[in-house]
């Protein structure tokens, strides 16, 4: 019998489960996978979900498998419509497929990163199957979304926590988590990059067959759900803003599968039809093709994670907008603006001017950990698992002076 990782199974390997439910993730993952898979003491376990799964979404499962890794399970649970009460429905599909799913595979430990509605689901199931479940990427504050409740509870039902910088790893602890069990292993993303071979700029024009030639702007943008503005009200501003630099093209990744992310979606879909040869939309370009168009962008623009994670590892300028990532920690590279047109082409002008592309290039970066993947792993193979599941509460005021 065989898995995700390729190789037999033995008595004494124990089954690690992780869970992608998007190409951002699983970009992430990747040299994750990667390693857990080189590793006799694992057995790796994949499981797709949510966006992967969609063709609306680029059907991204089939990247997974081209790149090597067998999908042991399938979770469907994303509805059409992108409502509110759409993804709360979601979560409950999630939650009962995750349950037959985990039942199935029985693994010794779920891994998740991050802190979609998917991955909330398949935490739940874990939990009340008394599966240990390690997160990464906890800790984090994203104060414009309802991702950031949904992260905080994650950490709550995880026992193995490991975190991208120091302040996410009080964070961690002030929520009661024991200190053992919270490492800072820098981010996933950052490694990826270091490891990656990126494409030239013409490798990168040809196989998204749209001329990339400079000057192009790289516009990376999701709903605000706590947003004061309705998500196309924004989205709104940010196309107009975009219209003060006709001498840019414009470059857009897909929209998540968050409630309003149908309507922005439109709207760019819009912009692009009649920007033809200006701008255009990928849905899903895969890690190596979107690192590679952020290494050749003059600045990202958008609310996306990544402008705050991976882009300032390569030394270009974010203009982040809104509040969606509010409470993150960022480097000198980001430049905040909140989401009306005059801010955008405020934030984009002095993104673009020579001053603040050679402060791009001396920036410190904080979420470099050096082998983050290896240390991951690391960190499993010392662990045993099964005591993990009875969690006492780390109560501050009892351990004074710990954070």
């Amino acid at each position: 019998m065989s898995s995700g990782s390729g190789k037999p199974t033995c008595a004494d390997t124990r089954k690690i489960c992780v869970v992608t439910g998007s190409r951002a993730d699983y970009g992430l993952l990747s040299w994750l996978l990667h390693e857990l898979r080189r590793r006799d003491e694992f057995q790796l376990q994949l499981v797709a979900t949510g966006m992967h799964l969609s063709l609306q979404f680029g059907a991204t499962v089939e990247q997974i498998e081209r790149d090597g890794f067998a999908v042991d399970a399938r979770v469907e649970m994303l509805l059409a419509s992108d409502s509110a009460a759409a993804i709360s429905k979601s979560v409950a599909l999630g939650i009962a497929g995750f349950a037959d799913t985990l039942d199935r595979l029985r693994p010794d430990l779920l891994l998740v990163l991050g802190d979609r509605f998917e991955i909330f689901a398949a935490v739940q199931a874990a939990m009340f199957a008394s599966i240990p479940i390690a997160h990464i990427h906890g800790g984090e504050l994203t104060e414009g979304a309802v991702d950031d409740a949904i992260r905080h509870a994650i950490s709550k039902m995880a026992h193995l926590h490991f975190v991208a910088a120091e302040p996410y790893r009080r964070r961690v602890i002030q929520l009661g988590e024991q200190p053992e069990c919270v490492f800072n292993v820098g981010a996933l993303g950052v490694e990826a990059i270091r490891r990656s071979s990126l494409l030239s700029r013409d490798e990168l024009s040809r196989s998204i067959g749209f001329d990339l030639a400079p000057p192009y702007l790289l516009v990376t943008y999701h709903p605000e759900t706590l947003g004061s503005l309705a998500p196309e009200t924004a989205a709104k501003e940010l196309l107009n803003a975009l219209d003060a630099f006709p001498g840019h093209r414009i470059v857009f990744t897909g929209v998540n599968a968050d409630a309003g992310g149908q309507s922005i979606d439109g709207l760019i879909r819009g912009y692009v039809a009649r920007n033809q040869g200006r701008a255009a939309l990928w849905q899903s370009l895969g890690q190596q093709r979107y690192l590679s168009a952020v290494s050749h962008a003059e600045a990202v623009v958008g609310n996306s994670s990544s402008g705050l994670i991976e882009v300032p590892a390569l030394a270009v300028p974010t203009v982040n907008i809104g509040t969606r990532q509010g409470g993150r920690v960022r480097a000198s590279t980001v430049i905040d603006v909140m989401d009306s047109r005059s801010a955008i082409i405020g934030g984009i002008h002095r993104a673009l001017s020579a001053e603040f592309r050679q402060a791009c290039r001396e920036a410190v970066i904080p979420f470099d950990g050096g082998d983050t993947a290896a240390r991951i792993a690391d960190v499993l193979a010392a662990t045993d698992f099964q005591p993990l599941v009875r969690k006492c509460f780390f109560d501050l005021g009892h351990h004074d002076g710990v954070l």
